[in-house]
């Protein structure tokens, strides 16, 4: 496969494009770390949602979920629940409200917003810091490996005569191109340069879904895949047989441990909710909510990234797989046992997208993996430099001094991401220990430290280290994370809530600060009544119906944002009709009760507003608390 002039010209523009934007802004990113890391909270919401709306469409995942589709047909729809998918509704809804009240910089600092300034609140901070870091690794190398496989089929130079050395070269290519405009611009780099991706990218969606509209008809499709591809329904099994069509699809799905497709649903079902109601963990989606001007956009961003991400991604997604479908399954058949499936987006693309159209949509691929991988990046030395540096080693120094330790720190962690990508056996194996033990082992406690207020840090730390050394070692064997993930999380909360009632709960004006502050439903009562007394007009949240309601209605919406562009390119018109209906039904429900009512401020609706503690300009809610 390889690519035509005109393509590597359209390739080389955006490539520089990208880098010339990393240096114009790098001046107004280094002038001090809040305008490195976000931006100084001057961008606007709808260019923070498309920058994570570009950021989470990596090229990376879009290879996996062509892989689901290709398989599992409409079922995979719900398999993305294992990030899950649906955690940016819980965020609309009221999580990214509550986390912009804090005013922090990072998801470390906001622990220390939630638990103060004790010991039990230096360990929780070391705990989370590590856990952020670890996940940047994590996907750092899920990029690399992702970059490498795809660059390497279109590419025209072979810089290796092992196809497998090929990827690796490339993967090191791509990601220093990367490196550099990140770690000049800081969050304004990034985030100018994802909205000019979205564009190519959205471009690149469309274009790919009705190439594939148009040279594969219904018919073609029904013949290529065997039957229940076409619904999203199920039984206990996934009744899905693929023999005689693609034998190796029937060993894929009894490796990937899906088969009692009930007890899978079930259980992503449950993950999904309790880790999206943990809140964001520490990484590019925290930064781009904590980069928002107010918290109502903060909740608007996160809004935003559902619906303009789901429709273009399953075009592209949906396009490519049914072009594999019909016209790639004899090639796959020939490599027998050794089947790559993540070979079918590459195989797609270089057969049935013209020239000049397929530079523009190699380039938006591209953009997928810088966003993802710039994002990633970004988020490193927020935690390092300000979390670690900053706080223990130099708490004086100078802003220039700072930005600078902030691109030592990037460029060192694009190499260890790096370092380990070369080691990983494949995307799936990373993904699903990403998703699966790692941010299973971050739910319990983060889920303790919103919604009760007696979790104070030690139960924090010792809840948030069982989860890392539960899942650490699952890296290594071959127990299954999603099915370990019932008993992963039960550890986590015996060791959280142990820790917690077996030490002192943390300061009270800690804890007023947060409660006044962030004004969180849950088990509040102890902390509202105490503030009663200074103020004796404060109001609890009593949100919490309306909450849970608007989150049901948003996982409707959010599933049928999914499915519509599916059954558009596959033709499907009368199910395209109901997705369409439900998704115009689950929007006035989610306006009505949801989109009118946000407030910035908790006490907003009572007519006046209850003097908050008094903090100075950058000064933390703790610091304020004293």
């Amino acid at each position: 496969m390889s690519l035509a002039p005109i393509d590597l010209m359209v390739i080389g523009l955006y490539l520089f494009a990208s880098l010339f934007i990393g240096f114009w802004v790098s001046r107004k990113a280094s002038k001090n770390i809040q305008s490195y890391f976000l931006g100084g909270n001057k961008l606007p919401w709808y260019y923070l949602g498309l920058s994570n709306a570009s950021g989470q469409f990596d090229i990376s995942g879009t290879m996996w979920m062509v892989y689901l589709l290709f398989i599992y047909g409409l079922k995979s729809i719900y398999i993305p629940w294992l990030w899950p998918a649906f955690n940016q509704i819980f965020l609309m809804v009221f999580l990214s409200i509550w986390l912009r009240r804090s005013g922090v910089m990072t998801g470390a600092a906001w622990i220390r917003f939630r638990f103060g300034e004790g010991r039990g609140a230096e360990l929780s901070h070391l705990v989370i810091v590590g856990f952020a870091l670890l996940v940047v690794l994590g996907y750092l190398a899920y990029g690399f490996v992702g970059i490498g496989k795809f660059a390497a089929a279109f590419m025209p130079w072979q810089l290796s005569a092992d196809p497998h050395n090929n990827e690796i070269f490339y993967g090191l290519i791509l990601t220093a191109i990367t490196a550099v405009y990140v770690v000049k611009g800081g969050m304004f780099g990034v985030v100018l340069t994802e909205v000019m991706q979205f564009v190519i990218m959205t471009v690149a969606c469309i274009a790919i879904g009705v190439i594939a509209m148009y040279q594969v008809s219904p018919d073609m499709l029904r013949a290529a895949v065997p039957e229940g591809w076409f619904s999203m329904g199920f039984g206990h099994t996934l009744d899905l047989d693929w023999s005689g069509i693609l034998d190796s699809a029937n060993q894929r799905i009894v490796d990937d441990g899906w088969s009692l497709f009930s007890v899978f649903f079930m259980l992503v079902l449950l993950k999904g909710i309790l880790q999206s109601m943990a809140g964001p963990a520490p990484n590019y989606d925290m930064q781009r909510i904590l980069s928002a001007r107010t918290p109502v956009e903060a909740a608007k961003m996160s809004w935003l990234v559902n619906l303009v991400l789901l429709f273009p991604r399953y075009m592209m997604i949906t396009g490519l797989t049914i072009l594999a479908l019909v016209f790639f399954v004899d090639d796959l058949r020939a490599m027998g046992e050794g089947v790559d499936f993540e070979q079918i987006l590459p195989f797609a693309l270089a057969n049935y997208v013209p020239a000049g159209l397929l530079g523009l949509v190699v380039a938006g691929l591209l953009a997928t993996f810088m966003s993802t991988f710039a994002a990633t990046t970004n988020s490193a030395p927020a935690y390092v430099v300000n979390d670690i540096y900053k706080r223990y080693f130099n708490k004086d120094a100078d802003e220039k001094t700072y930005v600078r330790m902030s691109y030592l720190v990037s460029i060192t962690f694009v190499i260890l991401g790096t370092g380990i990508g070369l080691f990983a056996p494949s995307l799936n194996s990373i993904i699903l220990w990403i998703v699966s033990a790692l941010y299973g082992g971050y739910t319990a406690a983060n889920i303790l430290k919103w919604y009760w207020w007696r979790m104070n840090g030690f139960g924090y730390f010792y809840g948030m280290l069982a989860g890392l050394l539960a899942a650490i070692p699952m890296m290594f064997t071959d127990i299954s994370p999603l099915y370990a993930f019932p008993g992963m999380f039960a550890l986590c909360l015996t060791a959280s809530v142990a820790g917690s009632l077996l030490t002192e709960a943390d300061d009270m004006e800690t804890l007023k600060t947060f409660y006044f502050k962030t004004r969180p439903w849950g088990f509040w009562k102890p902390i509202h009544q105490a503030l009663l007394v200074e103020h004796p007009e404060l109001k609890r949240n009593t949100d919490c119906k309306r909450d849970l309601f608007n989150c049901a209605i948003g996982l409707v919406w959010h599933t049928a944002l999914t499915a519509a562009p599916i059954f558009m390119v596959i033709q499907r018109w009368t199910e395209f009709s109901i997705a369409m209906c439900v998704i115009a039904l689950t929007s006035y429900l989610l306006w009505k009760n949801w989109y009118r009512l946000m407030r910035d401020d908790p006490d907003a609706e009572m007519g006046e507003q209850i003097k908050k503690p008094e903090q100075g300009s950058g000064q933390s809610p703790v610091a304020a608390a004293g």
